[in-house]
């Protein structure tokens, strides 16, 4: 238990992280920044 005191604002961080991450892959932007992101990568290497 002394652990999870000491870490109070980690555990609260990751929280705030977590649901952030949920509401981002609810609303569909994963999608948008792999989209994004194959764009970036087949520029770079040319083949876009």
């Amino acid at each position: 238990m002394k652990f999870f005191w000491n870490n109070r604002a980690a555990l609260a961080a990751l929280a705030i992280a977590a649901v952030f991450l949920t509401i981002g892959v609810w609303r569909g932007e994963a999608e948008v920044v792999l989209r994004k992101s194959i764009n970036i990568c087949m520029e770079c290497i040319g083949l876009g």
